[in-house]
């Protein structure tokens, strides 16, 4: 069903109702209606059947809350069907066809006309039912939008975590330069018979409405090459390869994917640029990790400086090594914070340096320090490290 149908039709005279009727009420007067005229119930009766199928067609508009509100809109914008107006100010009416104003066909005399029309009333009503109207041969093509793109980058560490400008080759569909994007050899394309220049065409999907498709003849671009230019074949886009110097902020992640607004491929028709997607991959560093906005590091120290405390000098990602106070005691895999020494965060400022003890445990001992341990063994002789561990596995 056409646009023009679905506003000039009456569904509520049709089913025999008020404007204001309720659903239910609605749905009592198509039921009465549609059990008197069945096809069913009147045999070769071919003027009932077209009635069972208009009380059909008011019953999917006028039954659906949703349909039944953008037909009301409809119908209102447009003065039920058509406008009606007194001539030159004296009594009477007149009717403008609805024609005019959905584009449809035009008689002589109607294209690009002062006072006409054109297509902007047909576009209103494009975009309120979802579809873009039929225009004449006038009808202005389409601006698209460029195509995303996307590219990968491998980073050192240090520049996942400080941020780095990096230069990026990448190849996309651009306008074909040959025939300044117009797909033709003398840059002289036809309008799209098919779609009359508007790229899409429409088709119905029930209930007096219709989706868009790119159309097929043009492949979506509205315009047809007469004589097809030899470097694009007529598309109006050609390969192009340019190298961009993209910045990646400070604090990037392994696999993180950023968006670039408009850095993709260059719309066609005046369209925006698409955007470029850069996925990141980060090496890995021989002595530091990361964990969120925090970096980390595994400092090995001796037993004595473990059991006695101390202060241990610790490195940094590209600054100067800080000094972190050993407390006595402390024990093999404990975690201690260096604040603001870590990643970049989102905001500015830095994560923490998470550094984690590991006792270093000597390969050889000359005999002096042997003789020291055999000392210390001795004199802790009576402790057990592990008598908690087997009075809790009994307990369980």
């Amino acid at each position: 069903m056409s646009t023009k149908d679905f506003v000039e039709k009456d569904y509520y005279k049709v089913l025999g109702v008020p404007k204001d009727a309720t659903d239910a009420e609605i749905k009592k007067a198509y039921r009465k209606l549609a059990r008197e005229n069945h096809p069913d119930a009147n045999k070769g009766d071919t003027s009932a059947e077209a009635r069972f199928k208009e009380i059909s067609e008011a019953n999917d508009v006028l039954g659906d809350p949703k349909k039944r509100k953008e037909y009301d809109d409809a119908r209102a914008l447009f003065g039920n069907g058509g406008f009606r107006a007194g001539p030159g100010g004296q009594g009477g009416s007149f009717n403008f066809d609805l024609g005019d104003l959905f584009g449809g066909a035009q008689g002589p005399g109607r294209a690009g006309g002062a006072g006409g029309f054109g297509g902007g009333l047909g576009d209103v009503l494009g975009g309120m039912f979802g579809r873009g109207a039929g225009g004449g041969a006038g009808t202005r093509t389409q601006a698209r939008r460029g195509q995303d793109i996307e590219s990968e980058v491998t980073l050192s560490f240090t520049e996942a975590v400080d941020g780095a400008t990096v230069p990026l080759r990448m190849s996309s569909q651009a306008p074909c330069k040959a025939c300044s994007g117009t797909g033709d050899k003398n840059g002289t394309p036809r309008v799209c018979p098919t779609c009359v220049g508007t790229g899409q065409v429409s088709r119905g999907s029930g209930g007096g409405f219709s989706l868009t498709d790119p159309c097929v003849d043009c492949k979506g671009r509205g315009l047809i090459a007469e004589t097809p230019c030899e470097v694009c074949k007529g598309s109006g886009r050609a390969k192009s390869s340019r190298t961009m110097q993209v910045r990646i902020p400070a604090g990037v992640s392994d696999g993180q994917r950023i968006r670039l607004r408009g850095k993709g491929a260059p719309g066609e028709r005046g369209g925006p640029n698409g955007d470029l997607y850069v996925v990141v991959h980060v090496d890995a560093h021989p002595v530091f990790g990361r964990k969120d906005d925090n970096l980390t590091v595994t400092v090995p120290v001796t037993f004595d400086e473990a059991a006695l405390g101390g202060e241990i000098k610790v490195p940094t990602l590209g600054g100067p090594a800080v000094t972190l106070k050993l407390p006595a005691g402390t024990p093999n895999g404990r975690t201690m914070r260096a604040r603001g020494k870590g990643a970049v965060r989102k905001d500015g400022t830095r994560g923490d340096l998470l550094v984690t003890v590991e006792v270093a445990v000597p390969k050889e001992l000359d005999d002096k320090a042997r003789e020291a341990l055999e000392t210390y063994r001795q004199a802790t002789a009576g402790e057990d490290p592990r008598a908690e561990l087997f009075q809790a596995a009994k307990g369980a």
